[in-house]
């Protein structure tokens, strides 16, 4: 995606974002156990106050997080984070070094685009708060997301830090399985080693001891457990169970 889309669909889903939770503040999260809507906003504040001090300061920020993330009023530590994050990100070209936690990518661009796929899966944590009906993730977005969370997030993190990840990588036999959306495929291969991501597979037949197909939006929302709806499972059911088991640990 163009650096100018990422920050479209992220402005455009901060500001659902705030919409919607403003609605009830004292609301479960069903999708994020033991929280209020009003946790939520404060963790997506904390989040992107986070990402600002690491661009200004070239690596990551200590102590975190502030001492007044915990008690202070929801929107007012928003309101004071979303703008600052947005003028941190147009300020800088895509390119322009910055500390992030993923070695491969060292750019504002890693940041951007991961602060636009936080804001879209929040936004529906939000949504499925108040049950206000979520609004379609856009499918570029959604294909960029699934693309993101298995090669950064399950791939890189299971092979960086693969003794977090316990029994379901330390059991895993390199079967493969096939995640489809949107015409994009992508292969994923479980080792003791870490997590393997082949992309780019395509809409062909692709030998697979399991296959979970879905519209990009829908399958967005399983990986990130979200939502079962619109998604199919083929093949070995338990060998989809430890992939979404991974997942989880990868994203917690």
């Amino acid at each position: 995606m163009e650096w100018s889309r990422f920050l479209e669909c992220l402005t455009a889903d901060a500001d659902r974002f705030r919409e919607v939770s403003a609605k009830d503040l004292d609301a479960p999260v069903p999708s994020c156990p033991g929280w209020s809507v009003a946790d939520l906003v404060r963790h997506v504040a904390v989040v992107y106050l986070h990402k600002v001090e690491c661009l200004r300061q070239g690596r990551a920020p200590e102590p975190w997080p502030p001492d007044e993330s915990a008690t202070a009023e929801p929107f007012a530590l928003f309101d004071r984070a979303w703008p600052a994050l947005r003028a941190e990100l147009v300020a800088r070209p895509p390119e322009s070094a910055a500390y992030t936690w993923y070695e491969p990518d060292q750019t504002t661009r890693f940041w951007l685009r991961r602060m636009a796929q936080e804001t879209v899966i929040h936004r529906i944590d939000a949504e499925l708060a108040l049950r206000t009906g979520i609004q379609p993730v856009p499918d570029d977005l959604a294909v960029d997301g699934i693309d993101e969370v298995l090669a950064v997030f399950l791939g890189y993190q299971s092979k960086t830090w693969c003794e977090d990840f316990g029994p379901d990588l330390a059991e895993a036999d390199d079967r493969p399985v096939l995640v489809s959306a949107g015409g994009a495929g992508w292969l994923v291969r479980a080792t003791p080693s870490g997590v393997s991501v082949e992309a780019g597979i395509g809409s062909g037949p692709v030998a697979a001891d399991a296959a979970v197909r879905g519209e990009p939006g829908a399958m967005l929302r399983w990986l990130w457990k979200r939502g079962d709806g619109g998604v199919t499972v083929d093949g070995d059911e338990q060998l989809v169970g430890r992939l979404r088991r991974l997942l989880v640990t990868a994203t917690q």
